[in-house]
């Protein structure tokens, strides 16, 4: 499938409206970007929006397991089939565009596709470290496919005695962070199809069952539970936090933005004093102004 310049700046139009859309926070970020590395993450987020889909749709809900799985493997056949620049529709041609922009591995993407897999017959997990696992492959994936995009500061790589610093560790737990923080956000929507992604090693340590959560039973038990759980999310971004300082100039405001905004949704998880089964939490606007500016002053610090 060829494209013309026009019909791929009209794709990449069609992936800033979705991501606009679907991830209203994660968009802001991106406009700090320079257009080319914004066009870049917009593809991107569209790809792993369309790898969420096969199982998280309306459509997907009326599907069995094993047709799933298919609609899975036939998906992972035509990412491969990307990444040979065998191109089939034009969301395929923004993808390939941006890999060869911003050269990556393949790797991540089709660990993300091994993470839907995960959601196909696992709706529990016993310890965290199970949970670490499904968050790397649905989230931390997404940290490495866009470090390549966001770019090292030549500051850090240009000099004779530079040990060439390496930014992934960061960008996954970035990504670790996020799905903890999407988790804990979406508890209510996610125990309605059956899925608890909280562990049950720290159910069992608070006390709280999941006859209990299934319910939407808000008592101290709960509350201990997300005060911890929310403890973990944000260690998480803490440890993102020392790997910002690399990325180059042009990127450490927009990602510093989005830390800070998405990490906010776990405050305002506290302000709805825990109950995300009757309220969704989110950043209010006004926070997002704030928040823009300090962003801005925190990146300039190396």
């Amino acid at each position: 499938m060829k494209n013309s310049l026009s019909q791929l700046n009209k794709a990449y139009e069609i992936c800033q409206k979705e991501t606009q859309k679907w991830a209203k926070t994660f968009y802001l970020g991106t406009l700090l970007l320079p257009y080319e590395k914004r066009k870049a993450i917009w593809a991107i987020y569209v790809w792993c929006r369309r790898t969420d889909e096969i199982m998280d749709s309306i459509e997907a809900s009326t599907k069995t397991t094993e047709e799933l799985s298919d609609n899975l493997n036939e998906w992972e056949e035509n990412t491969k089939n990307v990444f040979k620049g065998k191109i089939q529709t034009e969301l395929d041609a923004v993808l390939f565009d941006t890999i060869e922009k911003f050269p990556q591995n393949i790797e991540p993407y089709l660990d993300m596709i091994e993470g839907q897999r995960m959601d196909l017959e696992k709706f529990r997990y016993k310890s965290f470290s199970e949970l670490q696992l499904y968050c790397y492959r649905v989230a931390g994936t997404v940290g490495l496919m866009t470090q390549n995009v966001m770019g090292i500061d030549s500051a850090y790589t240009s000099a004779p005695w530079s040990n060439m610093p390496d930014s992934s560790e960061a960008a996954i737990a970035l990504g670790i962070a996020n799905q903890l923080t999407n988790i804990l956000r979406d508890v209510g929507e996610d125990r309605q199809r059956g899925r608890i992604y909280l562990p049950q090693d720290d159910m069992n340590k608070f006390n709280y069952s999941e006859e209990e959560l299934l319910k939407g039973v808000i008592n101290n038990q709960w509350k201990m539970l997300m005060n911890f759980q929310l403890t973990r999310a944000r260690d998480w971004f803490k440890k993102s936090e020392d790997g910002i300082k690399w990325l180059s100039a042009d990127a450490r405001w927009p990602v510093w933005t989005s830390l800070r905004l998405y990490r906010g949704i776990l405050d305002s998880i506290e302000r709805l004093d825990y109950d995300v089964f009757n309220n969704r939490a989110f950043v209010k606007n006004s926070v997002k102004a704030f928040e823009i500016p300090i962003s801005y002053l925190i990146s300039r610090i190396k």
